[in-house]
Order: structure tokens, then C-alpha cells, then sequence
């Protein structure tokens, strides 16, 4: 099986040339010559990233889900090839109704009829993992029913193992394979495979966003029918809405377009600094539209997590980027390691202003996410700062952001809408609001370290210097100096505040 699947992929890359990209180091170039000359049949007049994405699409949904991938790290890949695999499309024919009754009979060990009052065997949306189709539940509620592809765990071994060897072809015979290193990206992208294939996980993360969301009027997200999910099947609310693509239709139903992508704005900002927790995967195929004018989020197979670190410095350079305060998007990348330690601030401060001032006061239809984040990757390679794996998925979200905007209101303002949520978002991190939240959030660690404290004091004093005492001083001094940290934001706020308000009262 494997063996025929190598000499189908070997097939394939001779046919589109993409033995190009395999004997293009300084070792092997010599071979291209007389492999041209044997195979003077085929076509290679085409440029070579659009030969590149045909055969991946020959190959199959794995290898096109992996070109979509690659097709967001370009931190590694040049721009031609880039932007020729961001047209990739993950379109597969369904898999039979039968199998698809088959699976779930097997999932409930049951018989169809008796775990749902019907169901439709028609599908509604096929991929490359999992096919859905609707159904009603013994109770009445409608439902929609995701189902793994059979077979698809075994496919998906026999394919990531044969990328893993022509990444490792690559690595070892393209000039630039070291450099890009592509096992490490067959690695990630075996990661993301492996999450989507568990339902459960799914399910959960689907789960965890609605209630993200449960007091929003922007966002809904269906509730999971968790009685009726397994591993290989997930069941949740049908949703009834208008595919976001369909911009003439929503106009016609009243809906506020300009508003709709400001929505979206919010909801991607939200996600990201309040939560830490958003939807990876939003392309026009898994958002939809309510009538009342709320999104829909489908599909969450791909979800992306941010540290409160990560979240921090995140939006001090969205904020100073949105200043155009170079200098503080410089600082804040060598202050969180993403740049090395002696990177001069002044030089790629001036880089990133390079990259970025020419996009300003520009509407989002002028305005190439993607050019704009290849020039600061070319930027980040100059100065050794590598990019970060879990700023990879966001970097994909912005892309599908892009997208969407460009489709609803190429006139929206991009950083008009974003700039003051976040900067509420950080007066509510550094203010009495977050002071609060903070306290609330030691509080437990406090309960417990509290009343030791005089009896580790005794210890302390008496001579008893174990090292179960000395740690759990130790970490009363950082509550203590945390503590301190906060109270002197207070008192530092305290004293600004009266600043502003004496000329104020004086003048009264």
C-alpha cells in the first residue's frame, strides 16, 4: 500500500516538474539536465508554484490540507509559492451514504432509527476528514451530525509518513531545505491533523467558545449534543443562517454590512486578548450569518491558545503598531524574546517602520495582509527572530480576517475599529479593573501561604532551614513583590489622576 502510494507521489512530481524544487542544491543540479531530456514530453511551461499546487491536488486531500498550511508559514516559503497555495481548496466527494450509516451504527451500536427520530443520508458538506449530515433527535431538536471519514486515521499515516520522506528529500537536496525546515513542518502539521481527528476534542472546544460567548449579541455558536458524541461522531444544534460569501443576500435581508465587518473585528479581538482562545479556521465556508445580524461560527477542528504573556505583548504591539510607535513595537519584541537579546532597537525599529508606515490611512481594499506580513517575516529573518509556533495560527486567522473584510466593506477602517478596543482592553489589564481581577485570581494562593507565614517564620528563626520552608518563603516574597507592583500602578494612577484634576478644581 505505501509502497504504491510513494511510486503515485514519485509519478506525480515528475509530471509537474517538481524536480526542480528536489535537485536544486548545488550537488545534484547537474541531474536536471538529462532528467529534462528524458522526460521532454511532459509540461513544464507553467510557473512553478502553480505546478506545485496542481499536483498537491492531485495527490489528494492530505496533501492539499498540507499545501494550505504551508500557505500560511511565510516565515518559510517564497512569496510565489505562498500565494499560489492560499488558492487551495479542501473540496472532496462525499463518502457513501452507506458507509456513513455503517459508521454510525458501529459509533452507537444501535440501529439508526432508534438513535435518531430521522436522517438525512444526503450530506451537507464533505472534507477531507469528515463529512455532516442533518438530522432530528428523538426529542425534536434538530441536529447536525459530523462524521470521520472511514479509514481516514490509516490514509493519514501512510501520507504524513511519505511527506515526512520528501521533507526530508528536501531538507537534504534543495539549497534552501535547511532553512525552511520541512520535517519540522510535516510535525506541525501532523499535530493539527491528529486534534482534528478527535471529536470529542472538537466538540470540547466548541463547547468552551459558546460560553466564551454566551452573554454576546455578536457571536453564536451551536450547542453540543453531548450524549451523541464519540470519537468518530459529533453531534450538535443545526444552524440556520446565510454563508457570509453571500453578501447580496444579506443586504436584501436588512442586514448592516459596514457593521457586520466591524463585528467581525470585535470578535477576532475578543477571542484573542480577552480569551486567549480563538477560531483558527475561519474562512467564508465556516462563518454564517443570523437574521438578527450575529455570526455563526462553524467547524472547530483548528483552534488556536495564547499565554497571558503572549496575550500582553501581543497587544502592546498591536497598540504601538496602531501609534506608530516603532520604537515600542521594536522593545516589546526583544522585552518578550522573540528577538534576540542583542538586537539594536534603533535598527529594527527602523525596519518595521519601513515595512509598515505605507499602509496607514489606507481602506482594507488597499491593503495586502499577506505582502505586508511576507515583508515582516523577511524582516524577522534579518534579524534572527524566529516565528513563534503558537503565533503561526493567528497569523492564519489574520489572513481569513483579511479575506472576509475585503468581501463585506472593502472600505472598512481596519485599524480605526481595532485600535480603541484594544487600548479599553489594556486600561482594563493595568486599572483597577485588573488590580481586582487580580486579587480574585491570588486569592486562593494567599488563603493558603497566609497563615503558615508565622509558623515558617518560627522555623526560620529557630534554625530550621529545610528546603520545603525556603520555597514556600521564597514564593511569599514574589506574592509580596507582586503585590507591591500592583500597589504602586494604583498609587502611580492615584497620583496622575490628581494631577489632572487639580487644575481643574483650582480653576473652580
Amino acid at each position: 500500500m505505501r509502497l504504491l502510494r510513494l511510486l503515485k507521489i514519485i509519478f506525480v512530481v515528475l509530471r509537474f516538474g517538481l524536480d526542480e524544487f528536489l535537485l536544486a542544491h548545488v550537488r545534484t543540479r547537474w541531474l536536471l539536465a538529462p532528467l529534462n531530456f528524458i522526460l521532454f514530453f511532459r509540461d513544464t511551461s507553467a510557473p512553478r508554484a502553480e505546478r506545485l499546487r496542481l499536483a498537491l491536488e492531485n495527490l489528494g486531500p492530505i496533501f492539499v490540507k498540507f499545501g494550505q498550511l504551508l500557505s500560511t508559514r511565510r516565515d518559510l516559503l517564497p512569496a510565489d509559492l505562498a500565494d499560489e497555495l492560499a488558492k487551495l481548496q479542501d473540496q472532496v466527494p462525499p463518502f457513501p451514504s452507506a458507509q456513513a450509516v455503517a459508521l454510525l451504527e458501529a459509533a452507537y451500536k444501535k440501529k439508526l432509527g432508534e438513535v435518531f427520530r430521522s436522517f438525512d443520508e444526503m450530506p451537507v458538506a464533505s472534507a477531507s476528514v469528515a463529512q455532516v449530515h442533518f438530522a432530528v433527535l428523538p426529542d425534536g431538536r434538530e441536529a447536525a451530525v459530523k462524521i470521520l471519514r472511514p479509514g481516514i486515521t490509516r490514509v493519514i499515516a501512510h501520507d504524513v509518513a511519505l511527506l515526512d520522506i520528501c521533507a526530508g528529500l528536501i531538507e537534504s537536496w534543495w539549497e534552501d531545505g535547511k532553512r525552511l525546515k520541512p520535517r519540522l513542518v510535516v510535525e506541525e502539521f501532523e499535530k493539527y491533523l491528529r486534534d482534528e481527528l478527535d471529536l470529542m476534542r472538537e466538540a470540547a472546544c466548541a463547547s468552551q467558545l459558546k460560553r466564551n460567548f454566551a452573554d454576546s449579541g455578536l457571536l453564536v455558536v451551536p450547542e453540543v449534543y453531548w450524549d451523541w458524541c464519540t470519537g468518530e461522531v459529533m453531534v450538535m444544534e443545526r444552524m440556520n443562517g446565510i454563508p457570509v460569501s453571500h453578501v447580496d443576500t444579506l443586504r436584501a435581508l436588512g442586514i448592516d454590512i459596514p457593521k457586520l465587518a466591524a463585528n467581525g473585528v470585535e470578535i477576532f479581538y475578543t477571542q484573542v486578548f480577552r480569551d486567549g482562545f480563538f477560531h483558527a479556521d475561519m474562512h467564508p465556508g465556516n462563518v454564517q450569518v443570523a437574521a438578527d445580524g450575529r455570526y455563526i461560527a462553524l467547524d472547530f477542528g483548528i483552534m488556536g491558545t495564547l499565554t497571558d504573556t503572549d496575550k500582553h505583548y501581543l497587544a502592546q504591539n498591536f497598540i504601538a503598531f496602531f501609534r506608530r510607535d516603532y520604537k515600542r513595537v521594536a522593545e516589546a519584541h526583544i522585552e518578550c524574546g522573540w528577538a534576540p537579546a542583542d538586537t539594536r532597537v534603533d535598527e529594527l525599529e527602523a525596519a518595521i517602520r519601513a515595512v509598515c508606515e505605507p499602509i496607514f490611512d489606507k481602506p482594507l481594499r488597499e491593503v495586502s495582509f499577506g505582502r505586508v506580513l511576507l515583508r515582516l517575516f523577511q524582516t524577522s529573518r534579518r534579524f534572527g527572530i524566529e516565528v513563534q509556533p503558537q503565533l503561526v495560527l493567528l497569523q492564519k486567522t489574520l489572513l481569513n480576517i483579511e479575506g472576509l473584510g475585503l468581501q463585506l466593506d472593502p472600505e472598512l477602517d481596519l485599524w480605526k475599529t481595532a485600535k480603541p478596543w484594544l487600548e479599553r482592553w489594556m486600561g482594563e489589564q493595568i486599572g483597577w479593573r485588573g488590580f481586582l481581577k487580580a486579587m480574585r485570581k491570588e486569592a486562593p494562593n494567599y488563603a493558603t501561604l497566609l497563615p503558615q507565614l508565622p509558623r515558617l517564620l518560627h522555623q526560620r528563626l529557630s534554625g530550621d532551614s529545610s528546603a520545603q520552608s525556603e520555597a514556600v518563603l521564597r514564593e511569599l516574597v514574589v506574592q509580596q513583590q507582586r503585590r507591591n507592583r500592583w500597589l504602586m500602578v494604583i498609587a502611580l494612577s492615584s497620583l496622575a489622576a490628581c494631577g489632572l484634576l487639580l487644575p481643574l478644581v483650582w480653576r473652580w
